[in-house]
């Protein structure tokens, strides 16, 4: 079979599964349009196996090199986000109907065939109730909106109580934290695989041509820039969120929950990318049994009509029941996807995310990192705070990510390890943060059950996007308060390639050099006003 019919068959796959994906993050039954769920189920699978069987029919060998490309690309899809099961169609609303038995033996189901599988689905199902479900001074929270009064309370005892409170979290992932406990009985079986098939944190640092030992010394390197530029006082971990929360207390009141969507569409209107006119849609309500992670998918992917690009529809799905300058941040980071994924202008077979998920993630901050600028807080929200507490406020959260990813590296090193302990010795060395490995309130982050070694693509992708971000400013300039000519200039030069070319060759060219933690550093100097 010829190339080009093949990749007209995929392109119309990928929109079926598109629509799969956001009617079931949505927790419906049906696609907008009206379509079933299973209706799309039924179309996938009918037109998955005659993809399948013409992609593995085309000979590589007597294609050009660039369809050569896309042919690799299209069966590396195929095998991977295009799986044969075509996404989890339980629309959210259902799910939550079928409450898991969280009561479970973990030992018991880490052992059989598929126990990494049922671990994790049970340990992620139990997770999503738990984040869920808060419970503090007669009412129900869930973890953002809970992290979030963390860094607004101003009485200790209450912050103390609300971290208590938030142990329902942790309990969902690791028990007691006792050598059965899900956590310790989920390690190993994940540490297993990492030793079977690779480190994904260290084949995320190899494509972006990084050494991995190095990249783990880049990240140590920015938790010492931390310890080394905030105040050496010991602080209890349920002060941690209010000494970075400065910035947010004093400017929050000036976001209310319905000023969120409007103060995002502002920004990236005067950034040149108008959300409406690229069809970005938003589902951020409170809903039992949605995801409790962040995401960004595609609902449908840009297209060529008589030559002219047609918007895709790309979907962005949070939770928020307040506003807030965090909330706001991680609008603006959801938003930045949405925007880098409606600039792909590629073939069927390359329109897609980058090959790395580092790269992905820190796009997200390009434009949302500038908030928490003094310049940016005047123009946006008519007051500001110091650039001290604005970077503070900017990086306790990216200093906590790359905490999370050493976490894990030396998790799956040494599996046997007591989590508590580990986690403890990071954030009281680096962070300032009193031990307490009676507590497992590292386990906060679904990543580190869905998606092992995930969070690393948060913690290299901030060091990524600091050179990223540097540079844009020195090339093309200030971008602080608007640039109408912003968002052409990022598709021009980092948005627009998708899978047509590897994240490595679109960093370091734009960059004119390998990437470096150079300016991840220099910026957080000024944290002590240096």
């Amino acid at each position: 079979m010829a190339l080009a019919p093949a990749e007209s068959m995929f392109q119309a796959l990928h929109l079926v599964k598109d629509r799969i994906g956001v009617t079931s993050a949505r927790g419906a039954s049906a696609d907008t349009d009206g379509t079933s769920l299973a209706e799309l189920q039924r179309r996938y699978a009918s037109m998955r196996a005659p993809l399948a069987t013409a992609l593995a029919h085309i000979d590589s060998a007597r294609l050009a090199p660039e369809d050569q490309h896309a042919l690799g690309a299209m069966r590396a899809s195929l095998a991977g986000g295009l799986a044969s099961d075509a996404d989890d169609t339980e629309s959210g609303d259902a799910a939550a109907r079928a409450a898991p038995d969280c009561n479970y033996d973990a030992v018991a189901l880490a052992h059989g065939d598929s126990a990494y599988e049922r671990l994790e689905r049970r340990m992620y199902e139990c997770y999503t109730r738990a984040v869920q479900r808060v419970q503090f001074e007669g009412k129900t929270l869930d973890r953002l909106t809970a992290i979030g009064m963390l860094a607004q309370m101003d009485d200790r005892e209450q912050r103390h109580r609300l971290f208590a409170a938030i142990d329902t979290i942790w309990r969902s992932m690791n028990g007691d934290d006792s050598e059965g406990s899900p956590y310790r009985q989920f390690v190993k079986l994940s540490a297993a695989r990492w030793r079977a098939k690779g480190s994904p944190v260290d084949a995320e640092a190899r494509v972006l041509r990084i050494d991995p030992a190095e990249m783990e010394k880049w990240l140590v390197s920015v938790l010492e820039a931390w310890r080394v530029s905030t105040p050496p006082e010991m602080i209890e971990p349920w002060d941690y969120h209010y000494q970075g929360g400065a910035a947010s207390r004093a400017l929050s009141a000036r976001i209310p929950l319905d000023d969120l969507g409007t103060l995002n569409a502002h920004y990236f209107r005067d950034l040149g990318a108008n959300l409406a006119a690229l069809h970005v849609h938003y589902d951020l309500t409170p809903r039992v049994g949605k995801t409790p992670v962040a995401f960004t998918d595609f609902g449908g992917r840009p297209h060529l009509v008589n030559d002219a690009w047609v918007p895709g529809e790309p979907w962005v799905f949070a939770t928020y029941r307040v506003g807030g300058l965090d909330n706001l941040e991680e609008l603006l980071h959801e938003t930045g996807h949405a925007v880098h994924i409606s600039a792909i202008h590629q073939r069927p077979a390359f329109l897609n995310w980058p090959d790395n998920d580092a790269l992905t993630e820190g796009l997200g901050d390009v434009a949302a990192l500038e908030c928490y600028e003094p310049r940016w807080q005047m123009h946006y929200l008519g007051d500001s705070v110091s650039t001290a507490l604005g970077l503070r406020a900017r990086y306790s959260g990216i200093v906590m990510d790359i905490a999370w990813s050493l976490f894990e590296v030396r998790m799956h090193r040494d599996p046997s390890a007591d989590p508590n302990k580990v986690w403890a010795d990071l954030t009281s060395h680096y962070l300032h943060i009193t031990p307490h490995p009676e507590f497992s309130w590292w386990a906060m982050r679904g990543q580190l059950i869905d998606s092992p070694g995930y969070m690393a693509n948060y913690a290299i992708g901030s060091i990524i996007i600091a050179d990223i971000r540097a540079r844009v400013k020195e090339q093309h300039g200030d971008f602080t308060t608007g640039d109408p000519t912003w968002y052409a200039y990022m598709t021009e030069h980092i948005y627009k390639f998708g899978l047509s070319r590897s994240s490595a060759d679109v960093i370091t060219e734009f960059l004119g050099r390998p990437i470096s933690a150079n300016a991840i550093l220099v910026d957080m100097k000024r944290m002590a006003g240096r």
